[in-house]
């Protein structure tokens, strides 16, 4: 029996917002490197995440060691979508004035 080796492409996948996901799962790149950088093993992942496979968390793994700069700038890129995101929403929903307002409104019930 000859055992044949070939190149398998990474599991990700590009969603239509522009976020790099893991095989079909939900779990994003940004996840997965997160935790990977933080010490957790790929067997780890999987427990934190079941969705995920194995081999596809060693695949993902070894694509970011492969290609670091890349995904760096894409996490980076990613980051700062985040904090204009969460600045849009602050500057429409201020969260003091809602915790104020719960606040009232919960003094109103139990008065």
């Amino acid at each position: 029996m000859t055992l044949v080796i070939a190149a398998e492409p990474a599991p990700l996948e590009t969603n239509a917002d522009g976020v790099v996901q893991v095989g079909k799962t939900r779990v994003t790149l940004d996840t997965v490197v997160t935790v990977f950088k933080q010490g957790t093993t790929a067997e780890e992942i999987v427990y934190r995440y079941p969705s995920l496979r194995l081999a596809d968390v060693y695949a993902t793994i070894a694509f970011y060691l492969n290609h670091q700069q890349e995904v760096e700038a894409y996490l980076q890129q990613r980051q700062k979508q985040a904090q204009e995101v969460r600045k849009m929403n602050e500057a429409k929903f201020d969260p003091q004035g809602l915790r104020d307002r719960l606040l009232a409104r919960q003094a109103e019930k139990s008065a």
